[in-house]
């Protein structure tokens, strides 16, 4: 592996666009599409196409399913720390990003090989080691690329990184169902594999384009418990606890509402695949439960550019609209969000069979959240954080999303009798996650009101 001396190891005096971020952002939307792929088809090929390993049917309960997913969910968002320490002490971000995508496609293969259980708890261990891994470095490697003269293009980069992120995770959501559903598991898992190939060759394209931070050795542990560093992570942590309640919500698109949509009228006018020219038409047919989550990475692409240029400068006219209210006003609109997926099962309860519209409605409002909060909270983490902890400041965010899943998974597990019965059942499931985002809402408010700013950006170097 090439040496860190070779490259730039800080941002250049530019006032344009950094040159690495073309190959960032490609790579970020091919790790999506792979990531969410993979996510998108769990929870039906769990419930739906699980062999034992002498390849006999044995899928998983729904409640089983929710446990497993949110627990490896919880997982690939713990490994962030592991990364941001490998990154930050050791080897840096672009090393840390290159070899624990290997080991991403690794978990891949896995998964595409053995569609048994020994398959898919080797290929989620390795996926969760992989992605969590790379997750804080390669954000924090975004904001490395810019100094004290791009710095105003920032929040731009980070809603074009998240717009890739989505145009990944929408293609994907689209297409893994369908090719699940007619190709089975091998295909279903190996396309995902091949992106996450494509993406770690898009990133050693760009090697030479990039400015590589180097690692901070000792220095890093030192700046982590000096006096700016601890009060950096105090000041955080309070926040990223409120986050993970976001999180145990919002991440339930990949769960409760694939299993809930399964029980829903889901004949609607939907994008669909096509062998030939424009590829993609749109037609009413019956939507397969999982696609749905498709409609999440769409409304992202919509939304960004509406926020930004519209929604805020209309919010920021009747009040000063700080990082942490936009967190506070996403809370509110999580809570509404799940609140219509309950009153939909509570329409399922009653034994009647709602159109998939109440999930549509409930993924325009918490895909407007999601923009408020996590967009928000990626920017918002990466300039609080001290510049020799980036990735680990990210990976302390990422931590909230964990936090989030490993509460949801622990709420399945405990509501489970000894027959497997669940002790919330339908509607009052979602009434129980509704509640506890609203009071999280309410109680975030005064941290959003007083929270002190600082603003960390990496220095600049006379480059050519």
């Amino acid at each position: 592996m090439t040496t860190t001396a070779r490259y730039l190891t800080a941002p250049q005096p530019l006032t344009t666009m950094p040159p690495g971020i073309p190959y960032i952002v490609g790579n970020e939307a091919a790790e999506r599409f792979s990531f969410y792929g993979m996510k998108a088809i769990l929870t039906v090929y769990m419930t739906q196409y699980l062999l034992n390993w002498a390849g006999k049917s044995e899928p998983m309960t729904g409640a089983e399913a929710k446990t497993y997913v949110h627990l490896f969910v919880a997982s690939a968002y713990f490994f962030p720390i592991l990364g941001a320490i490998l990154s930050d002490w050791l080897w840096g971000k672009y090393r840390t990003i290159f070899w624990l995508s290997l080991v991403y496609c690794l978990g891949h293969l896995a998964l595409a090989v053995v569609p048994a259980r020994e398959g898919l708890l080797l290929g989620l261990t390795l996926i969760a080691i992989g992605a969590g891994g790379i997750k804080p470095c390669v954000s924090a490697h975004v904001g490395d690329q810019f100094g004290e003269k791009n710095r105003h293009l920032l929040g731009r980069v980070f809603g074009w990184f998240y717009f890739s992120i989505n145009f990944g995770s929408f293609i994907s959501t689209l297409l893994t169902p369908w090719v699940l559903q007619h190709y089975g598991p091998h295909w279903a898992f190996g396309i995902p594999g091949i992106l996450m190939g494509i993406a770690t060759f898009l990133f050693w394209l760009g090697r030479n384009k990039f400015v590589h931070v180097p690692p901070g050795g000792r220095q890093f542990f030192r700046e982590s418990f000096s006096y700016e560093g601890l009060d950096a992570i105090g000041r955080l942590i309070p926040l990223y606890l409120f986050v993970a309640i976001f999180w145990a919500l919002y991440d339930q698109t990949a769960s409760a509402w694939v299993i809930q949509a399964e029980l829903m009228d889901r004949t609607t006018w939907w994008p669909s695949l096509t062998s030939g020219f424009p590829f993609i038409t749109v037609e009413r047919q019956e939507v397969l439960s999982s696609q749905l989550q498709a409609i999440n990475p769409i409304l992202i692409l919509i939304y960004i550019p509406i926020f930004s240029y519209v929604i805020y400068p209309l919010l920021g006219r009747c009040f000063r609209l700080t990082s942490l209210r936009k967190v506070a006003i996403g809370f509110f609109l999580t809570a509404a969000a799940f609140a219509i997926s309950g009153y939909a099962q509570l329409l399922i309860d009653r034994g009647e069979t709602p159109h998939v519209q109440w999930q549509v409605w409930a993924y325009v409002v918490l895909t407007a959240a999601e923009v408020m909060v996590s967009i928000t909270c990626l920017e918002f983490s990466y300039t609080q954080a001290p510049n020799k902890m980036k990735s680990l400041i990210m990976s302390l965010y990422l931590l909230s999303v964990s936090l989030g899943n490993a509460l949801t998974s622990f709420v399945n597990w405990i509501i489970q009798d000894a027959s497997g019965t669940s002790r919330l059942p339908g509607a009052q499931y979602y009434w129980f996650f509704t509640g506890l985002m609203l009071a999280a809402a309410v109680v975030f408010i005064p941290l959003a009101l007083t929270f002190r700013e600082r603003a960390y950006i990496q220095d600049e170097e006379n480059a050519a």
